[in-house]
């Protein structure tokens, strides 16, 4: 089985029907036994056997981890050995003892369980961000199409004319226009968006050792998340806004649209407005996750706050999804509208500017800086504000939705911490 480099040859040691080797204090000569220096590194107990894992050593030279198992409460060990002199030992059964004979118990059909059981919980958690955008963004399409005309065509009408022209000129679907592509773009970056959130946290609290998040762990956290999903998501944004302007009915829809850009200007001007992209959703995520969970946070450690998750806690698998919400419905709605105000009120300028250079054709094309001082100079101030009424009204309940319908979703996904 081995060779001879690798075996250790025992003589009058009794092998046990285990298949392992069997010490006891009447079997086998003490000389031999002397020989093995047994160190535990780690134990534990399961509801089956004693286990015990051990490193050993003979005359002085560490031969590898070994298992030991107590064999019938009789008082003997039952030894698994691995003897390997390269690194990593991986035993009979096919455990992997990992590199260098590191305490690693686990089955290699255990740690493949472990990967498809964090593929799929990964799954999840992405589908449930998708879902909430979804929902979300339909419930809210048209305020979203009203922010954009106020933005992208520069519209002086009122709110209620400009309602009225829409309604007028397209009909109801009108208000509706572009939310195919709208869902298109946004399932995919709040999907991202929340689950790197929440992946960001939960690495930073492993990295500083913390039971949970500081504020400023929080903050770091969206940041990061916001960079993440716009990096990966900026060119369907990109197309959508295309789209949307004047003259984009004529492009042919998503595919026309995606031709024409790559065609006249090349692959990159998918990344128009890249930069005020990232430093807009920089502080945006990190005020959109921060403020949410710090509010969350401090109601959870409020009186009222223990009192409902010990209730929770007694009433278990009896009470329905939206029972099980830590904050309940509506203050899930209420945390998630303050958390999109505050996020958007602070980085709306970045938007503005973002959607003029995603307008800009290359013959005309300007910087961020200078785009924002032509926007300035052309409307004032206020014209980096255009339009925050409507997006404001937009992001409220778009906010709410989103995070009401992810919590919900992550509850009836079965969806684990990340």
């Amino acid at each position: 089985m081995y060779s001879a480099d690798r075996c250790l040859f025992v003589d009058s040691i009794r092998v046990s029907r285990q298949d392992g080797l069997f010490l006891s204090d009447k079997t086998g000569p003490s000389s031999f036994v002397s020989s093995i220096s047994l160190k535990t590194q780690k134990c534990f107990v399961d509801k089956n056997e004693n286990v015990c894992l051990v490193s050993c050593s003979l005359g002085g030279q560490t031969l590898g981890p070994v298992k030991s198992r107590r064999s019938g409460g009789k008082g003997g060990w039952v030894l698994s050995v691995s003897l390997s002199r390269e690194e990593g030992y991986v035993g009979d059964s096919g455990e992997d003892w990992g590199q260098n004979g590191d305490n690693n118990l686990e089955t290699v059909e255990e740690v493949k369980e472990k990967k498809e059981s964090g593929a799929l919980n990964t799954t999840k958690h992405l589908w449930a961000g998708a879902v909430a955008a979804m929902v979300s963004r339909t419930f809210i399409a048209p305020l979203e199409r009203l922010k954009l005309e106020y933005i992208v065509r520069g519209e002086k009408k009122s709110l209620i004319e400009l309602i009225k022209w829409i309604a007028a000129s397209e009909g109801l679907k009108g208000f509706w226009k572009g939310n195919f592509l709208n869902i298109l773009r946004t399932a995919p970056f709040k999907a991202i968006n929340f689950y790197a959130y929440d992946i960001y946290r939960s690495q930073l609290l492993k990295l500083y050792g913390n039971k949970e998040a500081t504020n400023s762990e929080m903050f770091l956290a969206g940041a990061a998340a916001g960079i993440t999903a716009t990096l990966l998501c900026l060119p369907m944004d990109t197309i959508r806004t295309v789209m949307v302007a004047p003259g984009g009915e004529a492009l042919g829809g998503l595919i026309g649209a995606f031709r024409h850009m790559i065609q006249t200007e090349g692959f990159f001007s998918l990344y128009k407005g890249l930069v005020p992209s990232i430093i807009s959703m920089a502080p945006s995520g990190a005020v959109f996750y921060g403020v949410y969970d710090i509010l969350k946070s401090a109601y959870l450690h409020s009186p009222e706050g223990r009192k409902r998750i010990l209730d929770m806690k007694q009433g278990g698998q009896e009470l329905n999804a939206f029972e099980q919400l830590e904050l309940g419905p509506v203050r899930t709605l209420l945390y998630g509208a303050i958390a999109g105000a505050c996020s958007e009120a602070a980085t709306y300028p970045f938007e503005v500017v973002r959607r003029h250079l995603q307008m800009q054709v290359r013959a005309t094309k300007l910087g961020a800086l200078a785009t924002c001082v032509k926007i300035v100079q052309q409307g004032g101030i206020s014209a980096l504000y255009a339009g925050l009424i409507p997006s404001l009204l937009q992001v409220l309940p778009s906010a709410a939705i989103s995070y009401l319908v992810y919590e919900f979703m992550k509850i009836v996904l079965k969806v684990e911490p990340a």
